[in-house]
């Protein structure tokens, strides 16, 4: 098995080493990208019921303090909305802080992932280049054989400059299929984001205590005066 990888590698000619480069670094980025947001779903989760207790106790300055120690995604995005509800401002303007805060962690979710597509067209490309250059080679060499061999060795040419399409198709598949489901990982916490967001509002928006510090509602208008003897 392995000696016979070894010979498909050796028999494709220079292009199999780049697409090998491809393929590793194809790799590398998938498994951080994977191990990144796996750990992100985690921490966000975590963070997002730690601040969803400490809102419900309407201690909101502990939660603002939290989310802005924490460094979190979801840390952030409801550190946004807290600071606005801090300054006494309305459900609309929490709301559009919180929505600013996903536009800044949204960046750091989908870093590197979209490398993964042009990695593999890079290695779809560099395997059909190769078996270009190969079948090349492979006419001219045959232009001066012998008659007799040209159909042996256009047939062995051909066969050894099709092992570059097939080594960019086997590095380019799978590495679509790793990016579909980093896309889809990502999307999904995205939307736990927005999730997130609209129990953060309706939370913030219960009770009369939504607003730390806002003013009392006026007294009710007194009782008129008795009248005067």
């Amino acid at each position: 098995m392995i000696d016979t990888a070894v010979r498909f590698f050796q028999e494709g000619g220079f292009f199999m080493f780049p697409i090998a480069v491809v393929l590793i670094i194809g790799l590398i980025v998938a498994i951080e990208r994977y191990v990144y947001l796996s750990a992100q779903k985690i921490t966000n989760r975590r963070d997002f019921n730690r601040l969803h207790q400490m809102i419900a106790k309407r201690d909101f300055k502990g939660a603002l303090n939290y989310a802005q120690n924490s460094g979190t995604g979801m840390s952030t995005m409801i550190g946004y909305g807290l600071q606005r509800l801090a300054r006494r401002q309305g459900r609309e303007d929490i709301e559009y802080a919180m929505e600013e805060g996903l536009l800044d962690v949204m960046p750091r979710l989908e870093k590197r992932t979209q490398y993964l597509a042009t990695l593999a067209n890079i290695a779809t490309l560099l395997g059909l280049l190769g078996t270009i250059i190969g079948l090349i080679a492979a006419f001219t060499a045959v232009a001066a054989a012998d008659p007799a061999q040209k159909a042996s060795l256009l047939s062995q040419s051909i066969s050894v400059a099709m092992n570059t399409t097939a080594f960019g198709l086997m590095s380019a598949i799978p590495m679509l299929l790793v990016h579909s489901v980093l896309q889809t990982k990502t999307n999904e916490i995205v939307d736990s984001f927005e999730m997130a967001g609209i129990k953060v509002l309706n939370l913030l928006s219960d009770g009369s205590g939504s607003r730390p510090g806002a003013p009392a509602q006026a007294a009710s208008p007194a009782a008129p005066a008795a009248a005067s003897a």
